[in-house]
């Protein structure tokens, strides 16, 4: 199966390294033609432009940064609309909003070509390791025919029918993610100005989680054996592998980015965007969103999203990668 993949991130990259490994033929494009070599050293062909790209493979996918990179990637010269047609699928695997989605659908649509949304839920390691969760829509044959791609890239893939339902779902996604990071930074400072230890902190959060699981409640209390206390931790890290994953770096003041802060504030944006155009409130949100902004004004929009952490501590930026 051969798949073109325009745009190169951290994501990008990871995902289109995931198809080689597993035999694909691979036809890569980026802005930055140099975040090409690596996946050219792994077999990858290289792509001019997009258009040049969607030329080539039957099926494209792309994962850009934001709604503007995605439509540019399409309707400037030398995109996707110049070479998509009948026969030819084009899937938009970035995050963004669903009138974004809809646009770009119906252009595809009006060249005789087919086209799925399908933004991700996952990181760079997931991305890394084919784990992510794809949420898509839109057209059900071309989500049919990327099933083989999608078992790559993911764990799981959801179809959830019309177009902007994929783009809604991850929006909502990476508003409770976002707004789930700020109480997690707002508790570690807690414990720390409280005079607590924030690493005993995420001690106890996981084994607070492992205690609300009906199971292992169960096990733990009823059958009470030594060896099962380690087992039952990783399920509770499992159960919310953020505190388990950011925590630790978190606390030493380091960022290296797996999903970079100011894209989290882009969606936290698009998210309550789609609150307004619904009625809901959403003020956990709108101020989890306050707190991502001031990151980026400190600096830190390029770091991992948890360097929000960095704002509740009241640092003034002083972070790193």
């Amino acid at each position: 199966m051969e798949v073109g993949f325009l745009g190169l991130g951290i994501m990008g990259k990871a995902m289109a390294a995931n198809l080689l490994r597993h035999g694909f033929r691979v036809t890569v494009w980026n802005r930055t033609l140099s975040k090409c070599d690596e996946l050219v050293a792994m077999g990858a062909a290289v792509g001019d432009t997009p258009a040049s790209v969607v030329a080539k493979c039957k099926y494209t996918i792309a994962m850009l940064s934001d709604p503007s990179a995605a439509l540019s990637v399409v309707f400037d010269k030398d995109g996707v609309l110049e070479q998509i047609g009948e026969g030819k699928g084009y899937v938009d695997m970035s995050t963004v909003d669903a009138a974004t989605s809809c646009k770009i659908s119906e252009a595809v649509k009006q060249k005789g070509g087919a086209f799925v949304e399908a933004p991700v839920s996952g990181s760079k390691k997931p991305a890394e390791d084919g784990q992510l969760v794809i949420l898509a829509a839109g057209d059900k044959a071309l989500y049919d025919d990327m099933v083989p791609a999608f078992d790559v890239l993911g764990k799981k893939s959801f179809f959830l029918g019309e177009m902007g339902n994929g783009a809604k779902m991850k929006l909502v996604v990476n508003m409770i993610m976002g707004s789930m990071m700020n109480a997690f930074s707002e508790g570690l400072c807690l414990a720390d100005k409280s005079g607590l230890s924030p690493q005993t902190l995420l001690d106890v959060l996981v084994l607070c989680l492992v205690m609300q699981h009906p199971c292992c409640y169960f096990l733990y209390y009823q059958i009470k054996q030594p060896w099962l206390c380690f087992d039952l931790q990783d399920l509770g890290a499992i159960a919310n592998p953020m505190f388990k994953m950011k925590g630790p770096s978190m606390l030493q003041g380091s960022y290296n980015p797996a999903f970079p802060l100011k894209h989290q504030q882009k969606d936290m944006r698009l998210a309550l965007s789609l609150g307004d155009e619904n009625a809901v409130s959403m003020p956990v949100a709108a101020a989890s969103n306050e707190a991502f902004k001031k990151a980026r004004s400190l600096g830190l929009g390029d770091l991992d999203f948890s360097a929000v952490h960095e704002v509740l501590k009241g640092t003034g930026g002083q972070a790193k990668a």
